[in-house]
């Protein structure tokens, strides 16, 4: 019990055993609702389309945060709600979240107070789960922090704390706690359509994207948490359904970390068409983001706008001392935020981050919203009506103080972000030495971690293991097509494939990774 293997995972899904939730979607919601679930003694099955966190849930600005904008816009139980969670988060993932000073730099053309009192607050709503108070800075402050902010027109600064954290490694981890806690889990399973007997729905037919067969998943109650795609399954259920969820998309550039070499983030809070600015040091890079694009529909691989690159690029030499060029940036990301509408909807960047659950006449129920430092309250939220839809007996709630897997304290290192899976991978080397090979000499990345990701972490195609069990693409997207053939050869051998696959798999990588480039090259079928 607790091994994530996706052969098993698809055999006891077949069993035809009824089960008391199927959670539809792999990504922060559906995995928090699966360790809710099971936690509490509820036999639970998660299917994904895709692979864990393919969608938004990789393609965060990385921070666990409270939400300092929002204190401008008056949420203040948004905030109070996100304190809390990024507190809790911090306690049951140590391995992956951390503490980063935050410096907002103060310049003469706009207002800075806000921010001070603003701040206050927010220190004082985190409580004894804060990571450390804010205090004003002065310009010589500023600067020791942050040597590279811009510093004409600069007066000072002042710092706050949030929390950091490697989003598609926490949603692995989350699987696997899943998992450990019973839950049957498996990625590569799209939901084709609800089953209904009189009326209600009584399950998913599922296709196993690798192999094409389709089966049947019973259940007492389906909970909907595709984020971006829930209006989807919404609508095959209730053909009236109107769209609940307004497509907002944000866009990061990664640079290499001379643009910001200290340990110290920088925040923007309002550029002058007020869109926030995030400059972030991420595993040994520099993210910068993010923009708030309204878009009409969603994609799986969303792509940057160039409106949103050229934001981003005139903001980059605006803030940072050293103008950073195209040839710079190491890679082009976007994600998109699922906001449930309220109004026309049409103002995506003041709507509402909070989250909803819905409960259809047919009893499907969808959870959409918030973020992902809230994603554990948004599985406690829905598990506690998905029992009474289901008809189960109501238990407590588990995960506020329940480990997730890998917990242990920060040992610091490179493999610092597999807590104690690490022991795993350093004992693959030392078992079989060739596994020490680094794949290339700009992206640490070993061979025993490809295998490690094969065998231990249900990962099944080479952008699974280059996108997010490692997170080369983001980082570095050269180095990631670089490496391509040498992570499809591991696998290929893992799985038993021949050339053809091992082929197609670096062919397919590569047309995607092409769109993470800057200026991205069109990838075919992207």
């Amino acid at each position: 019990m607790g091994v994530m293997n996706r052969d098993e995972a698809i055999r006891a899904l077949k069993a035809g055993e009824e089960f008391d939730f199927l959670v539809v979607g792999g990504g922060a919601t559906g995995l928090g609702t699966a360790v809710d679930a099971a936690s509490r003694g509820h036999r639970v099955a998660l299917v994904e389309a895709h692979d864990f966190a393919k969608g938004t849930s990789s393609r965060s600005t990385k921070l666990v945060h409270g939400g300092v904008r929002y204190l401008k816009q008056g949420n203040i139980s948004l905030v109070v709600e996100a304190l809390k969670e990024r507190g809790l988060l911090a306690q049951n993932a140590p391995h992956l979240v951390h503490d980063l000073a935050f410096v907002i730099p103060a310049y003469k053309w706009w207002d800075g107070p806000f921010y001070g009192i603003g701040l206050r607050i927010y220190d004082t709503l985190a409580g004894k789960l804060g990571l450390g108070p804010s205090q004003n800075l002065n310009r010589e402050e500023t600067l020791k922090m942050i040597p590279t902010i811009e510093t004409d027109g600069l007066h000072g600064g002042i710092l706050y704390h949030d929390g950091q954290f490697d989003d598609a490694r926490l949603a692995v981890n989350l699987a696997q706690t899943a998992v450990e806690q019973g839950a049957v889990v498996a990625n590569y399973l799209r939901a084709q359509s609800l089953m209904k007997e009189g009326g209600i729905v009584t399950g998913v037919v599922v296709r196993d994207q690798e192999d094409g067969t389709e089966f049947t998943i019973r259940a007492k109650a389906v909970i909907n948490a595709t984020g971006v795609f829930v209006d989807g399954l919404r609508k095959e259920d209730d053909g009236d359904a109107k769209p609940i969820v307004a497509v907002s998309q944000g866009v990061h550039l990664v640079l290499p970390k001379r643009f910001l070499p200290g340990e110290s983030a920088i925040m923007v809070p309002q550029t002058e068409d007020g869109r926030v600015l995030f400059a972030v040091p991420w595993h040994d890079r520099v993210v910068v983001g993010t923009t708030d694009t309204p878009l009409p529909e969603a994609a799986i691989e969303p792509r940057a706008l160039d409106e949103e690159l050229d934001f981003l690029m005139e903001h980059a030499r605006k803030y940072l001392a050293d103008d950073p060029t195209i040839d710079d940036v190491l890679s082009v990301f976007a994600g998109l935020r699922p906001l449930v509408k309220s109004g026309d909807g049409s103002d995506t960047a003041g709507m509402s981050r909070d989250h909803t659950v819905l409960i259809s006449e047919s009893g499907l129920i969808t959870v959409t919203g918030g973020k992902w430092t809230t994603y554990r309250k948004m599985g406690e939220d829905v598990v506690d009506q998905a029992e009474m839809v289901a008809g189960v007996e109501a238990l407590p709630c588990r995960t506020r103080d329940l480990r997730i897997h890998g917990w242990r304290e920060d040992q610091g290192g490179r493999l610092s972000w597999y807590g104690t899976d690490a022991d795993s991978v350093e004992a693959l080397m030392k078992e079989r030495p060739a596994l020490n090979e680094v794949l290339d000499e700009d992206f640490e990345l070993t061979a025993a971690e490809v295998c490690f990701a094969v065998e231990s972490e249900m990962a099944r195609t080479v952008e699974d293991v280059l996108a997010r069990r490692s997170r080369a693409l983001l980082l570095d997207a050269r180095a990631a097509i670089r490496m391509a053939p040498k992570v499809a050869e591991l696998m290929a051998g893992f799985f038993g494939k021949d050339d053809d696959w091992l082929q197609a798999q670096v062919e397919e990588f590569e047309n995607l990774a092409r769109g993470y480039l800057f200026p991205p090259t069109q990838s075919k079928g992207g």
